[in-house]
């Protein structure tokens, strides 16, 4: 942590993936990590990031953190509001969504999620809450962003079942399938930031977060996970990024029934 500005691990993974965002995207967004980056993105550098959530919400500009995709606080600060076949059909089939924010339960070294079962699919150890609309937003997106805390049970060699595509089995995978995304550009965990290499696209870490060490990523993580020449250190929280979190956090805590956290 920062002597003059203390964070925790969740605090400086949201405010990592918030900065991959750019003024201007066209965001489709997760529910959970996901919405809060994305979120915290729109309250700092990015006020004209347009989110759009399953549901049908185009341009949320939620005050708390929506409990699910059907909050009525999507709808209600949204600048329109569609049907989930317009959103899918238009927006994102249509290219019209630069990218896509999503969560995962497990991820592979090329980046493909699962969010079906832990185990085999007839007899599952978990069943998971399954894909949503998680396949269509990894295949159509311009890009994708992935956020998860990083554990060697969530992060495999292998999937127990692709939900939804990252790179295949890596290299032009995705592009002979003449898949229209760039799939996953980045993974943003707890730890680290990892991108795809560029032609294994094998999944890479760039940046270990203040404090981390490269040991502690290689403990996390279930197969031998690569570290590029010259890592870098993620740039610490400013000031600025962490009141506003912290604000978006207990506005959604009192509005959900919650008492704030300290």
């Amino acid at each position: 942590m920062s002597a003059q500005h203390p964070f925790t691990a969740a605090e400086m993974m949201t405010v990592a993936a918030a900065r991959l965002l750019r003024n201007g995207d066209v965001c489709f967004v997760g529910i959970g990590l996901p919405s809060a980056a994305a979120n915290l993105a729109r309250l700092t550098h990015a006020p004209d990031v347009v989110l759009i959530y399953e549901s049908g919400p185009i341009g949320a500009k939620p005050e708390v953190l929506p409990l699910s995709i059907g909050d009525g606080s999507l709808a209600e600060t949204a600048d329109t509001v569609v049907s989930t076949s317009e959103i899918f059909r238009y927006w994102l089939q249509g290219g019209r969504v630069t990218v896509g924010f999503l969560g995962a339960a497990q991820i592979d070294r090329f980046a493909n999620i699962n969010t079906t079962v832990i185990g085999d699919y007839a007899r599952p150890q978990v069943r998971l809450p399954g894909a949503g609309g998680a396949p269509e937003i990894a295949t159509c997106a311009g890009k994708v962003i992935l956020v998860l805390r990083q554990s060697a049970r969530a992060f495999v060699e292998r999937v127990d079942f692709i939900t939804s595509v990252g790179h295949l089995d890596g290299g032009d995978a995705r592009s002979r399938l003449g898949l229209p995304g760039q799939g996953p550009v980045a993974v943003v965990t707890d730890l680290c930031l990892m991108t795809p290499d560029s032609l294994t696209k094998e999944l890479t870490v760039t940046h270990l977060h203040p404090g981390v060490s490269a040991e502690k990523v290689r403990a996390a993580t279930g197969w031998n996970i690569r570290l590029a020449e010259s890592l870098e250190e993620t740039a610490a929280p400013s000031f600025s990024e962490l009141e506003t979190l912290r604000q978006l956090q207990r506005r959604t805590a009192l509005a959900h029934g919650r008492a704030p956290e300290a």
